[in-house]
């Protein structure tokens, strides 16, 4: 009875789903690739037991039953009050399955450059597949991506060791990869930040020094890639994601407060990135003063 029930359910959803997926058009289109911390700033907050579980089948499911993601409301709103017709839409990149819930600067190496083309890597899309679906790609690690441990005997852009030198090969080659696709604009996300008690404090300097080093060094002007500072937003110039951000002092996902703040200032970075270049907003999206 339950499994006839929970197949009517299905058969109820899917055609909503649907027409919901139909309607949807664009001028130009943004996809947000992200694991967790994304998807709380996607939302502007924590989402519910329901939508956490929803997510897992499929975050378009999800996003049908769950009130709107403010980052889309608020690209709407952008586009009603200055006549635009931008269109963002998230996926979860990579999946558990087969791939890994992984998305650390190996994984994105690995699937757009190690392994690039026109077919899907493990059921995930190159960036190949992702240009030719969308104008605007936005991609960012996990937490997980600040345990970074200490440089080995020699550096290898094939190994998923998290070293400072792993790190900056394998962003040195995705770079040179993005660039293969000057019609496309990539937007970055800074690392995240993770709280004091989960991280110790070697890691967390070498997670700064790393993406110190993407903002200062890595990050060229007049190109087609441009950074979003979360782990600036998140610490503040500190060492640590500050607990008052945070879920809880063991919880390194970012609070409904802190997200509702991030996704307004994530949101002015796009349309700068979008029309301006990056050029009036400052990376973590606060609008300049000039």
């Amino acid at each position: 009875m339950k499994y006839r029930t929970t197949s009517f359910i299905l058969l109820l959803i899917i055609p909503i789903y649907s027409c919901v997926q139909k309607r949807e058009s664009s001028d130009l289109n943004i996809i947000f690739l992200h694991h967790s911390t994304g998807e709380v700033i996607w939302r502007g907050r924590q989402p519910s037991l329901l939508i956490k579980a929803m997510d897992k089948i499929s975050p378009r499911l999800a996003d049908v039953f769950s009130s709107e993601a403010q980052l889309a409301s608020l690209i709407k709103k952008y586009n009603i009050e200055n006549g635009k017709g931008y269109l963002i839409q998230d996926m979860i990149f990579p999946k558990e399955s087969p791939y890994g819930w992984k998305n650390y600067p190996f994984d994105y190496y690995n699937i757009w450059v190690r392994n690039s083309g026109k077919e899907l890597y493990m059921k995930e899309p190159t960036l190949d597949l992702l240009t030719r679906d969308y104008d605007v790609i936005i991609f960012k690690h996990c937490f997980p991506v600040s345990n970074i441990v200490e440089d080995q005997d020699a550096s290898d852009i094939n190994s998923e060791i998290k070293t400072i030198a792993n790190y900056k090969l394998q962003y040195l080659a995705l770079r040179e990869k993005l660039l293969e696709y000057p019609d496309s604009k990539f937007i970055l996300f800074t690392g995240a930040a993770q709280v004091k008690s989960n991280i110790d404090e070697d890691k967390a300097k070498r997670a700064r020094e790393f993406f110190s080093w993407v903002i200062n060094e890595w990050d060229h002007q007049n190109d087609n890639i441009f950074l979003w500072d979360l782990f600036g937003l998140q610490t503040e110039g500190e060492l640590y994601f500050k607990n008052n951000y945070a879920v809880s002092l063991a919880d390194s996902h970012p609070n409904t407060e802190f997200a509702g703040r991030a996704v307004q200032l994530l949101s002015n970075r796009i349309i700068d990135v979008i029309e301006n270049n990056g050029n009036t907003t400052t990376l973590t999206g606060e609008k300049e003063n000039k």
